[in-house]
């Protein structure tokens, strides 16, 4: 069985083995046999072994922080698996989801409409399958991650689904499909916006819920439609459901990126202009709920992002709620603080609907 490049098993054999580097060289260090320049060649290796493991742990403590790659498929550029690959995808077809751990199904395809092809990962709630719910048409909310990251970063260092389970078990919100899709297919970073030959709005918009409905019993109408996400994909979870009112009702932004398109990376001024969720909302007759939430501490997304958005959306239609907390950096560890709040929102904005 291989170890997951981002997994627990595989970075406690790394410091196991960095452990074990450490203590070979301090018992052979004294006993390597032969002339002096062997000795010393012997030596320097053993030192070599100490900083390579030594680097190696931290190589991938970074990669399973930030989520840079996401299997070693995706880190030696192989395409044979489903993960997310700086590359065009296969032809358009009925794309089939596989099932992994903890009931989390997965599948990489190509959207019709956006052309763009990545992974989407799908995780239906325990009552998905009850007897007294086989006619129910359950909402969705998307997950996005943040750039850099992927759709497993929620998996590994958001604790999903594990987190929202707890919470769904304790009262705190109601059944989600929780549907995790990249937000940056072949690697292509463009804040959830559509620009020349890469659609990514279009992707997370139309072909992304398409695939969804497509496989699970969802509503149809966008107020059984949310987003949350943090970071980047935070400001997409605010820019998308003023863009695409009809598809979703509502967004979640946890620590979003500037959400005046200053730090957009879209290098168009006109185009960042029109992808900016602060100019979005000042021209908005959108009929959705947003929620933003940060902390004072907050060097990435401080506190004035949200200000300056609240202030721009006073005249208009949006629901907006806002959360500022005392202390917590740009991190999951903040953003986990957040889910009681984040999801018992969505649990009050979202319902079921006609599938």
């Amino acid at each position: 069985m291989s170890l997951s490049l981002t997994g627990t098993a595989f970075f406690a054999l790394l410091i196991a083995a960095c452990v074990l580097a450490v203590v070979a060289a301090l018992l052979l260090w004294p006993k390597i046999p032969g002339p002096r320049p062997v000795r010393w060649l012997g030596r320097i290796a053993l030192i070599g072994l100490c900083q390579a493991t030594a680097i190696c742990v931290v190589a991938v403590w970074i990669n399973s922080s930030y989520g840079l790659y996401a299997s070693w498929s995706d880190l030696f550029g192989r395409t044979g698996d489903t993960g997310p690959v700086a590359m065009p995808g296969p032809p358009a077809q009925r794309a089939k989801f596989t099932r992994g751990d903890n009931g989390i199904r997965e599948t990489y395809f190509r959207g019709s409409r956006s052309k763009l092809s990545g992974q989407v990962m799908v995780w239906t709630p325990p009552q998905y399958d009850e007897p007294a719910y086989r006619h129910t048409a359950f909402p969705v909310v998307l997950l996005l991650h943040g750039v850099p990251g992927s759709p497993q970063s929620w998996m590994e260092q958001g604790k999903m689904p594990g987190a929202y389970e707890r919470l769904l078990k304790a009262g705190g919100t109601r059944p989600f499909i929780l549907a995790v899709p990249i937000i940056n297919p072949g690697g292509v970073d463009t804040d959830c916006s559509d620009v020349r030959d890469r659609k990514v709005a279009t992707w997370l918009a139309s072909d992304v819920p398409e695939l969804v409905r497509s496989h699970f019993r969802t509503g149809r109408a966008p107020h059984s439609w949310g987003v949350l996400g943090i970071s980047t994909g935070g400001f997409c979870a605010v820019k998308l459901p003023l863009q695409y009112p009809k598809v979703f009702g509502a967004g979640v932004g946890l620590d979003p990126d500037p959400l005046d398109g200053t730090g957009s990376t879209l290098s168009d001024p006109e185009l960042r202009r029109r992808n900016s969720p602060t100019r979005l909302v000042r021209d908005s007759k959108a009929d959705v709920g947003l929620f933003l939430a940060t902390s004072r501490q907050d060097r990435v997304s401080p506190p004035r992002y949200i200000e300056e958005f609240q202030r721009e959306a006073a005249g208009s239609r949006v629901r907006l709620k806002t959360m500022l907390l005392a202390t917590g950096g740009h991190n999951y560890g903040t953003w986990i603080t957040l889910y009681p709040a984040a999801f018992g929102w969505l649990g009050e904005e979202l319902g079921e609907g006609p599938g």
